[in-house]
């Protein structure tokens, strides 16, 4: 990359449209060809790292040159319409960071055609911060356009909705009982993991495919601590949990080989059709724990009506008891 243009092509990324086609990762596919939430998510990330290939500033080359990280650090989605295997979309990224924004921000909208009609897969806001890096080697001065956009710590300057990172108690040196603590009176399930190397990038720090994983498995792991895994429900009625819409926020950045202990909440179950959780994920910092990211899910359950299709249904009874909370139990997964 030159130098000399890299200013003229960071106007491109900050007011520039990017379309670009693609599909989803055959990966994805988990239930006969439906495509999950994580996948969905995965296309929004793409479209915005091809955006910023398409104004000359592709994660590479704003690594390698100055180092800099890309880091997705908001990924809010709606998912109006499924997707599935084989799938071709058009990702559109539209630029719509304002004035003394300190991330930069794009709207993004996945299309595709359904009975000759062209309808909304996906719509998607994020919010993207250029993280410097201590990495071997000098870096370059970045170009004056990106300097606003640049963050020496991930997600310090965003503030979230939720109970936050737990204060005035004694500290836990070594995490004994910092689960129970965070779970205690909630309808809640806790679960301790270390953060292995494919989670993260850069060399050090989970990203935000990451959380969208770490999302995805809490869920899981709650289904079946409730006793409604997801298995259980398919072969028992050919349910699946549907998801149309999540939100991750990352609000501090938690290291390769690091405890990660991540706490999800039911809030509300709305008329036996769709539940929304909280995921809150902390970091033990000198005995204390630092809340690195928090999110949001949304869920209903559909029923296999064939291999193309489905229809949404309503949770009975066990589903809503499973949901509301049991009777005292285990809540912690070591």
């Amino acid at each position: 990359m030159s130098t000399e243009t890299l200013p003229v092509r960071a106007k491109h990324l900050l007011t520039e449209t990017t379309r670009v086609p693609l599909r989803p990762r055959y990966e994805g596919s988990n239930i006969c060809t439906w495509i999950g939430f994580k996948h969905v998510n995965y296309l929004v990330e793409e479209a915005v790292l091809e955006h910023f290939r398409c104004a000359g500033l592709p994660a590479r080359g704003l690594y390698e040159e100055y180092g800099l990280g890309v880091d997705l650090v908001d990924l809010d989605t709606r998912i109006p319409h499924a997707l599935h295997m084989d799938d071709s979309v058009d990702a559109e990224v539209v630029p719509v960071t304002r004035e003394g924004d300190p991330v930069l921000r794009f709207r993004v909208t996945l299309t595709l055609e359904r009975g000759g009609r062209r309808v909304k897969a996906a719509t998607s806001k994020v919010r993207v911060s250029l993280r410097t890096a201590e990495g071997p080697g000098e870096a370059g001065q970045p170009p004056s356009p990106l300097r606003p956009y640049t963050v020496p710590v991930l997600g310090r300057h965003e503030s979230a909705s939720g109970p936050g990172s737990p204060t005035g108690q004694a500290p836990h040196a070594d995490g004994d009982g910092l689960l129970e603590r965070l779970t205690a009176g909630e309808n809640a399930f806790g679960w301790k993991w270390r953060i292995p190397y494919p989670y993260c990038h850069f060399s050090e720090r989970l990203q935000m495919s990451g959380y969208l994983r770490v999302m995805e498995e809490v869920v899981e792991l709650f289904l079946a601590d409730r006793g409604i895994s997801i298995r259980q429900l398919l072969e028992a009625r050919r349910w699946i949990p549907v998801v149309p819409h999540s939100r991750i926020q990352i609000l501090d950045e938690v290291l390769m080989e690091e405890d990660l202990y991540t706490v999800y909440t039911v809030e509300e179950i709305f008329k036996t059709l769709t539940y929304t959780s909280r995921m809150d994920c902390y970091a033990l910092r000198d005995g204390h724990p630092v809340r690195a990211a928090t999110g949001r899910i949304t869920h209903g359950y559909a029923v296999i009506d064939s291999r193309r299709d489905w229809s949404l249904v309503e949770f009975d009874d066990r589903v809503v008891h499973a949901l509301s909370g049991p009777e005292p139990a285990d809540r912690v997964r070591p």
